[in-house]
């Protein structure tokens, strides 16, 4: 099987996945795991982001043959990372053997108000107020993406300590915005397989973005009951069920039915 690549979104990096790459590790198939920082975040805070998703897709084409991995690519992606990840399968299809999609919005299917859902936009203005400020920031991002509450001090201590170490220059985050904003899908579906995940608590993108895309695509749409817009932070476990269970129904055809649409088998709730 392809080396999975796995691209977050707006201002984060590798080490934001916090626990899905070790749930994926326990998962069949995902031996191979490549955490790619987009342009201007993480390992690459140091270089300017491009203001257009389609100069993301070049550089992550480029960093993923760094690795030594041949393609075709797998790829999980989330947010701005899942717009990136789309213009690549689109652009370049035979590179991309297939393709996960959490919490992404684009157009022409979705409207502004879905992609950032209004009620967001105060607190996204407070952390802009305070990019300088770890803490405060971070807290505020949290408040936005995330749902579960029981991990909240230690996210925050390590949100905290990344921001210190790799910090996103406000001008990237704000070039990272602009090209997220303008980023308009093809209206054709990838050609490889594809499956869409969503939160249907998400407080930062309306979910009737991701059910929006798989409408209009004819792709399998899972939605968690509970998570917010960091679903991998909020559930990492069933998200990788997810994505192991739809690649088991890829080889066993017949079984698809034992696997319902909806996100039944989500786990407990936690304490928020």
């Amino acid at each position: 099987m392809s080396a999975w690549i796995l691209l977050r979104g707006l201002t984060r990096e590798t080490r934001h996945w916090g626990g899905l790459p070790d749930a994926l590790r326990a998962a069949r198939g995902f031996d191979r795991l490549l955490l790619i920082d987009l342009p201007g975040n993480g390992e690459f805070t140091h270089l300017r982001a491009p203001n257009a998703v389609a100069g993301m897709v070049d550089f992550i084409r480029h960093a993923a043959l760094q690795t030594g991995e041949p393609g075709p690519y797998s790829v999980l992606a989330m947010s701005l990372g899942g717009m990136v990840a789309t213009a690549w399968a689109q652009r370049h299809p035979a590179e991309l053997e297939r393709l996960v999609l959490i919490n992404t919005s684009m157009r022409p299917f979705s409207r502004m108000h879905e992609r950032l859902r209004p009620p967001a936009w105060p607190g996204l203005l407070g952390v802009a107020a305070h990019w300088s400020d770890a803490p405060r920031a971070e807290r505020g991002i949290h408040r936005l993406t995330c749902n579960r509450a029981d991990t909240l001090d230690a996210d925050l201590d390590a949100w905290s300590a990344i921001r210190r170490s790799a910090p996103v220059s406000r001008g990237n985050a704000l070039r990272q915005l602009w090209a997220a904003a303008r980023f308009t899908a093809a209206i054709a579906a990838p050609h490889c397989p594809l499956l869409i995940l969503s939160s249907r608590d998400d407080r930062l993108v309306d979910p009737r973005c991701s059910a929006k895309l798989a409408a209009a695509w004819g792709a399998p749409h899972r939605e968690h009951p509970w998570a917010g817009h960091d679903l991998p932070h909020d559930d990492p476990a069933w998200t990788a069920e997810q994505v192991r269970a739809w690649l088991e129904q890829q080889q066993s055809p017949a079984q698809t039915q034992a696997h319902p649409q909806a996100a039944a088998q989500a786990a407990p709730k936690p304490a928020l």
